[in-house]
């Protein structure tokens, strides 16, 4: 009895551990692939967590989701979100999504090099450029963008929905909107001085 039971154990593994083994290998992979050669001088800021209950046959079943934004302070931004049972396990797969959408932000004397709005659903931010030592006016989402990506001085104002996914949304829906004067002057055959002041 105990090599008929030990046998089918052993087959219900092989099966279960090909599968498992196969999630693990994934899993392994990413994090291999995790520290490539911008990957480490990203830094991460959890923007909001938010826990959901799914109501099931024996009470509530509880798991979280975070929004996560990374970015190396020099220009590089992205945002990501998380969905699982943990909290801590939801920041991790955060922080993998937003790696895989990383973007450019064209950067001016540590501002942004122009008023542009952005809009992502009921999201509605608006976001200016500021002198040298005013630092980051924005709100709590819109801060988590900025600081990341290296913006050090800003003027921004939410003005639709507080929701934070919408607003980190807008935000990066504005500064993807954003254009490089330094391309701006190389186009037109201007100075930079001329495309600021005409």
């Amino acid at each position: 009895m105990a090599e008929f039971n030990n046998s089918n154990r052993g087959g219900n593994d092989r099966g279960g551990n090909d599968r498992r083994g196969s999630g693990n290998d994934r899993g392994g992979n990413r994090d291999q692939q995790a520290p490539r050669a911008g990957d480490t001088d990203l830094k991460e800021k959890v923007v909001a967590i938010n826990r959901v209950a799914k109501v099931v046959k024996g009470g509530r079943r509880f798991s979280f989701s975070a929004i996560v934004v990374v970015g190396d302070g020099n220009g590089t931004v992205g945002y990501g979100l998380g969905k699982a049972n943990e909290v801590t396990d939801a920041i991790a797969k955060g922080i993998d999504d937003a790696k895989k959408n990383l973007v450019k932000v064209p950067l001016y004397k540590h501002t942004v090099p122009h008023v542009m709005e952005g809009k992502y659903s009921g999201g509605y931010v608006l976001v200016q450029p500021a002198a040298a030592g005013t630092g980051v006016i924005a709100g709590g989402a819109m801060r988590a963008v900025f600081e990341s990506a290296g913006i050090k001085d800003v003027l921004a104002k939410s003005k639709g929905s507080s929701n934070p996914h919408n607003v980190v949304k807008a935000t990066f829906d504005a500064l993807n909107k954003m254009r490089d004067p330094m391309q701006i002057a190389q186009q037109r055959g201007i100075s930079l001085q001329q495309v600021f002041n005409g």
